[in-house]
């Protein structure tokens, strides 16, 4: 797959990419030094998973072992860090460890781009596009056609080993007139000596199979799905079987599709399915059937008016809903006759519903909730509150910039009116004026910059909107803090046109000379920025929420939050009461959001004994971090072995992260398998036996240590690191949650992975892993459930100097994410909470770089 997205337009697409929010306080980790750094030694340079040496990449594609190399081609962009003009990068390797970059494969052209696809060796020449002394190697990829935008199934072909490849003259082989139509896994199919095509019709939620002869003439076979998560595209199918437990008379199939957004960690992941596959049609084991834990329900909305919950605002009417309400989509997945719908007259109402106080005396809050993705955030009001007291720095009400200097063609020679010809409209500023660089479109580019001023209060606030693009990273669209030159402070917009306040705590920078800089270097969509009335205070200007959520408030803060998924189908989620148990509570559902899917729904509140799970959590995850996606198989490998690859990035900030020259990077390689895991087979991995090839030296290690909250570093200072391969195992005793801290150091920074006695989980928290300020979707926690065997927890912990991979148990439990830690955090550190925890043993490994 590779990403289009019309980012100006009001974005109602379950396909698009999750907005994401302003960037605040933390100071800016500057890549300048990276791009001067010599090769394959920058900061953030992953050194045991493959990179190309510059330039963006994305999705796996191609993956083929042929004459004892494995080939990976990858979505790459020739001419630039960012996405765009896809073509096919290439490397090879003899191990999946040790790789080689080669130069570029299938290129982009004045007509089409190139998508995902994957590659075949054809032996029996059936394209006689080689012979059967020399068979060709075949790529099936998907063609953009750039004119049209319509997505096609095509080839190109090889006969020197895949250095240099020829496009088919009758391409494109397979073409259903579909602009969500991509991303071909093809392979020999020996039952019906055929092709087999699995491919993904990516806003219909289903993968399409097909079979041919010879790779040019195509049959339709079968369409799967809807089923599991829906919550966003699917793309990048793969379809493999499997010996269940290794009995190869018990085969099943799987089929991986991977899904943005709505994945388990929230934007991308890779869902998979367990079923049969008779040489046409593939039959899930699992029919999708659900019943939630029965409870007491608490609030149906059956009734004509909502009793004793109030109102404000408009969003909510007088009543509920009896379903879809006026210019919405079909609404479903509610029970019974009504539901809460804050669509009355549209997106563009705001208000809330709130329910009387009730004691929380049972262990969950159970409700169905749909709507827009539009999160709680905290420090933020429902109301804008008045304009804090201050100084001043600009209001843009004069007419003219003043002695504010500007530079190229986006802030023309006087501030806006407002919204400028052909801009979605721009609301919330102060007054008559404000910046907007909109002016002639995206296109252009320039900055404004204020003249020296002295900080002499706690705060900077001001009020922004526009695009995403954040200072530091390539084209931005941001409001930059100066101090003796260099950025200290940055914002970016939201990708949206309602201006809201952001606020920099400047303490720190107190009697320091300073400049503001507002820039706008990006002519893509969003390209532009909005800012209004730049002030210094000693009191932060809180911003109104933009959320569509429902709220558990205790104490009068919100404890517990839920937001829809951009889906007019509800679904089931659950808020755990236990730890505000006896306590006085309020349920509150509301929509601060004017923009796109500015909307919630909610249903069915039940207090149960169990928590109910959604459609997400029900469904099957190949991993349960931020970054694995599109992730697809070598599949004729020696001893017809199954190994996977994922790209190692996420689409809610892939765009943003701090890497130059290059941006993204490939997971390990993992071997896959199918093991019964709680009385079902389940997808499991480890990652590929030849990663040891790597390891440095004899490891670091401790055994039978018993830890404690007091404990630290009990491994010891020659296991610190910034790449490292870790196995420990540990003992259950009275600790709530233990683990390893990895690249811990520098400002506090650590990396949490953790195992979670109350809930039976593997988790990995990154909120302060380093730089996670480049975008408000990154920080956070993930879990993964995984059941103590015996007493035991086992983690395999890949450490990279941009990554860590987490495989828990026997491989059921996989979580991986990108982490970008200043390069002196090095340490390695044993913790527990609330207890004691037995480390059996632990080893660590240092491991070298792929290219020695």
């Amino acid at each position: 797959m590779s990403r289009l997205v019309p980012r100006h337009a009001r974005i109602r697409a379950i396909a698009a990419v999750a907005t994401v929010c302003a960037l605040s306080a933390a100071p800016l980790t500057s890549t300048a030094a990276a791009v001067d750094a010599p090769p394959f030694s920058e900061a953030y340079r992953p050194q045991f998973h493959f990179t190309p040496a510059k330039n963006w990449m994305n999705d796996p594609n191609g993956l083929v072992y042929y004459k004892g190399e494995y080939h990976l081609f990858y979505q790459y962009n020739p001419n630039g860090n960012s996405w765009g003009d896809m073509s096919w990068g290439h490397a090879v390797s003899k191990d999946l460890v040790h790789w080689k970059e080669l130069p570029l494969a299938l290129s982009y052209d004045d007509k089409e781009m190139v998508f995902s696809g994957s590659a075949v060796v054809d032996w029996n020449n059936t394209t006689g596009f080689g012979t059967k002394k020399t068979p060709p190697m075949v790529a099936i990829y998907t063609s953009y056609a750039k004119d049209t935008g319509v997505q096609a199934q095509s080839l190109a072909y090889s006969t020197d080993r895949g250095r240099t490849w020829t496009k088919y003259h009758g391409n494109p082989v397979i073409d259903v007139g579909s602009k969500d139509f991509r991303d071909p896994k093809v392979q020999w199919y020996a039952p019906t000596k055929s092709w087999l095509m699995t491919v993904s019709l990516s806003a219909e939620h289903k993968v399409r199979f097909y079979s041919s002869k010879n790779l040019k003439d195509w049959s339709l076979l079968s369409d799967f799905g809807p089923a599991g998560a829906t919550g966003g595209v699917w793309e990048c199918p793969d379809l493999y079987p499997l010996a269940v437990d290794g009995d190869k008379k018990h085969i099943k199939w799987v089929l991986v599709v991977n899904m943005n957004p709505g994945g388990i960690a929230g934007g991308s992941g890779a869902q998979y399915f367990i079923g049969d596959f008779d040489g046409k049609k593939f039959t899930a084991d699992d029919k999708g059937a659900y019943t939630p834990p029965a409870g007491d329900v608490m609030q149906d909305f059956e009734d004509p008016g909502y009793g004793t919950w109030t109102t404000t605002g408009a969003a909510f009417g007088q009543g509920p809903a009896s379903g879809s309400l006026d210019g919405q989509g079909s609404v479903d997945g509610f029970d019974g006759k009504g539901l809460a719908n804050s669509f009355h007259t549209g997106d563009a109402t705001t208000g809330t519903l709130t329910s009387p106080p009730f004691t929380a005396d049972s262990p969950y809050l159970n409700f169905k909730i749909g709507g827009g993705r539009h999160p709680h955030e905290s420090d933020t009001v429902l109301e804008r509150e008045p304009v804090p007291d201050g100084t001043v720095l600009a209001d843009f009400e004069s007419g003219t910039y003043g002695d504010w200097t500007a530079t190229g063609d986006a802030f023309g020679t006087a501030p806006a009116a407002g919204s400028l010809p052909g801009q979605l409209p721009v609301t919330g500023w102060l007054g008559s004026g404000l910046v907007n660089t909109f002016l002639n479109g995206d296109a252009t580019t320039g900055t404004l910059t204020s003249p020296e001023f002295t900080i002499d209060k706690k705060h900077i606030n001001f009020l922004i909107a526009g695009g995403n693009h954040p200072a530091g990273y390539a084209n931005p669209t941001a409001v930059e803090l100066l101090v003796d030159g260099k950025v200290v402070r940055k914002a970016t917009g939201s990708d949206d046109e309602a201006l809201n306040w952001n606020s920099w705590d400047v303490q720190d920078l107190a009697g320091k000379k300073a400049q503001i800089k507002i820039v706008d270097d990006n002519t893509g969509g969003w390209g532009h920025i909005n800012v209004d009335h730049i002030m210094l205070s000693d009191t932060q200007a809180r911003p109104v929420s933009r959320e569509t959520s429902v709220n558990l408030i205790v104490d009068g803060q919100v404890v517990r939050s839920a937001t829809g998924s951009n889906s007019e189908s509800l679904d089931w989620a659950s808020f755990d009461l236990r730890p505000y148990a006896g306590k006085k509570a309020h349920i509150q559902i509301v929509d601060m959001n004017p923009g796109g899917w500015g909307h919630i729904m909610a249903d069915q509140f039940t207090a149960a004994d169990a928590p109910a799970e959604s459609v997400v959590q029900r469904a099957n995850w190949a991993d349960y971090g931020k970054d694995y996606y599109a992730a697809v198989s070598w599949g004729n490998t020696p001893g017809d072995k199954r190994y996977m690859i994922g790209w190692m990035n996420n689409w809610e900030y892939a765009g943003a992260i701090p890497t130059s020259p290059w941006r993204s990077v490939q997971s390990v390689p993992r071997q896959m398998a199918l093991r019964t895991v709680g009385g079902r087979p389940r997808l499991t991995s480890e990652p590929v036996n030849s990663l040891a090839s790597l390891r440095q030296g004899p490891p670091a290690k401790t055994a039978d240590v018993t830890v404690t909250d007091a404990s630290h570093r009990l491994i010891g200072p020659a296991a610190e690191g910034k790449a490292l391969d870790i196995e420990a195992t540990f003992s259950l005793k009275s600790a709530q949650r233990f683990g390893l801290k990895v690249r811990t150091g520098a400002g506090g920074e650590e990396t949490v992975i953790g195992y979670d006695t109350t809930t039976g989980e593997v988790y990995v928290d990154r909120t302060r892993s380093g730089a996670v300020d480049f975008n408000d979707a990154f920080a956070g926690v993930q879990r993964a459930p995984l059941q103590a065997k015996h007493g035991k927890v086992k983690l395999r912990i890949l450490v990279d100097w941009s990554s860590v991979e987490i495989f828990g148990g026997n491989g059921e439990a996989i979580i991986t994410d990108q982490i970008f830690p200043d390069p002196s955090s090095q340490g390695v550190e044993v913790f527990a909470e609330n207890g004691s925890v037995k480390l059996d043993r632990a080893r660590v490994w240092h491991l070298g770089s792929y290219r020695d």
